[in-house]
């Protein structure tokens, strides 16, 4: 059954992204073998964007060029009558209704019905009578028309991206009125001219229009490309989209699959096999997001590589580190271990060792990662001393959220296991008083502080892609064995493909 509202255009963009014909393309012999990327975008979602429908049609009919239209008649009585049509514009259009139909690994077929629209231009003719008399005039002109469009649009599989094929379509006219300077009373000039015209007329508007729809199918699918591209890189960070499998065309639902290998330099990504299956998404929500453990591990490497892992802690934050707790055991290993400095002459700086080992579960997604922290004091006219150096293996149980246009990220359970332990105030290691608080500080307050700095820097990353200008309402980050999934409804920024054409047209 077709789906009823406003589907058209104002979709066709997301959904050249989603879907495609995998002819052009070569895929290995498991379906989704190299998937590390999932987006499903359900049928609530797409008649969502159908709200940019009537504003998307009117800029492909206001950007068309219409060629003059020029032909050339015998007639009785006059002679041979040449005419020409010229300085053709669309005005006043609008839409009733569209729909969309899926038809399953073949095409998306949309009806858009009774488009009304008036062109006006200038009308040019002249004739030569029986007497050699010959006439030359031009009137300006408007035509009134109500037409049906039906376009199947052919996706196709391009250098592992999506490319379109909308050459297929027809306008149908259900009216097509000539009136000449204003006049709406009928006339035997305009009568004549009506039939001259209607038919070469009806020809150069479907080639006009139906070539527009495809160059806009075309750059709509680059721009939401484009669009996915820029979101998910970062500096020297980015992720691969290329096409990793043949996407689904359901009744309710589209689905693309991506290979989501991580791009960094020299460094080198292959993912195994893959878990996903369409089984593990619903349809209840309007967007799906299915993201595999292998994708994040890969992130956390390329992170560590670019020296990202790195942080620096001193002044007020520093004494909110180690005084976790005003108690008589904290102050004296306080005291041991910056020898009486304070902390405005202290610095400590904590960073990765090693590439941290991601795994995802269904308690929530879990880090392993050998971490290095050491605490310098700068005594005032000294050189510097190193009071404190520690290796740690540490491993924390992280929940994800999304609320406010925040990402909020809570550790649960966390163990810490010291490797290497060295302090300046207990060079024989003997004493057990420095290390146990020194478990505690890390547990209670050291691993909570490195989350609530990366927080902000991962969400401000996110709204400088753009992330919040979309309403998302419901954010639900699900996690199981060996991938997590994103699911939420949205509202899209109405504004965000016209302001896109109007730049590139």
């Amino acid at each position: 059954m077709p789906w009823a509202g406003r589907m058209g255009l104002g979709t066709l963009g997301v959904l050249l992204l989603l879907v495609q014909a995998a002819a052009a393309c070569e895929f290995g012999p498991f379906p989704y073998g190299d998937t590390g990327i999932v987006c499903r975008m359900t049928k609530a979602a797409a008649l969502l964007l159908n709200q940019e429908t009537a504003q998307l049609i009117q800029t492909a009919f206001r950007n068309a060029r219409f060629p003059n239209v020029t032909g050339e008649r015998s007639v009785r009585l006059l002679g041979t009558v040449a005419y020409g049509l010229s300085n053709i514009q669309v005005n006043d259009l609008s839409i009733e209704k569209s729909e969309v139909e899926l038809k399953e690994n073949d095409a998306i077929h949309i009806a858009i019905k009774n488009v009304t629209a008036v062109f006006k231009g200038t009308l040019s003719y002249s004739y030569t009578g029986a007497w050699f008399l010959q006439l030359l005039h031009s009137v300006d002109f408007e035509i009134e028309s109500s037409i049906d469009l039906q376009i199947n649009i052919k996706l196709m599989c391009q250098k592992e991206q999506v490319a379109a094929d909308a050459s297929d379509c027809y306008l149908t006219f259900h009216r097509l009125t000539l009136h000449l300077q204003g006049d709406k009373e009928p006339g035997w000039l305009k009568q004549l001219f009506t039939d001259f015209i209607s038919f070469t007329l009806k020809l150069v508007l479907k080639g006009e229009v139906c070539n527009e729809i495809n160059f806009l199918a075309q750059m709509l699918a680059g721009f939401v490309h484009e669009l996915a591209d820029n979101f998910v890189q970062d500096e020297d960070i980015k992720i691969d989209l290329s096409l990793a499998s043949v996407p689904l065309i359901k009744a309710n639902y589209l689905e693309s699959h991506h290979k989501g290998l991580v791009l960094y330099k020299n460094f080198s990504d292959a993912l195994g096999d893959s878990v996903f299956s369409p089984s593990l998404l619903s349809e209840a929500r309007m967007l799906y997001f299915w993201v595999s453990e292998h994708l994040l591990s890969s992130l956390a490497s390329a992170a560590f590589l670019d020296r990202r892992l790195v942080a620096t802690i001193a002044g007020e934050k520093l004494q909110a580190l180690f005084e976790v707790e005003d108690t008589a055991v904290q102050q004296k290993a306080v005291q041991m271990i910056f020898q009486g400095a304070s902390y405005n002459e202290s610095v400590a700086k904590v960073w990765s060792l090693a590439h941290p080992q991601i795994s995802v579960q269904p308690e929530g997604t879990v880090v392993k990662s050998l971490v290095a922290a050491e605490v310098n004091i700068f005594p005032a006219g000294e050189e510097p001393l190193m009071v404190l150096y520690m290796e740690k293996e540490i491993t924390v149980t992280v929940r994800a959220a999304y609320a406010e246009n925040k990402l909020i990220l809570h550790p649960l359970d966390s163990r810490t296991e010291f490797k290497v332990f060295k302090c300046a105030a207990d060079p024989s290691g003997n004493d057990p008083s420095i290390r146990n608080f020194l478990q505690t500080m890390i547990s209670l307050v050291g691993i909570p502080e490195v989350i609530s700095r990366i927080e902000p820097a991962l969400t401000s990353m996110m709204n400088s892609k753009g992330l919040h200008l979309f309403e998302i309402r419901n954010p639900e980050i699900i996690t199981r064995k060996g991938y997590l999934i994103v699911q939420l409804d949205f509202g899209f920024p109405n504004h965000l493909l016209l302001d896109f054409l109007k730049k590139k047209i």
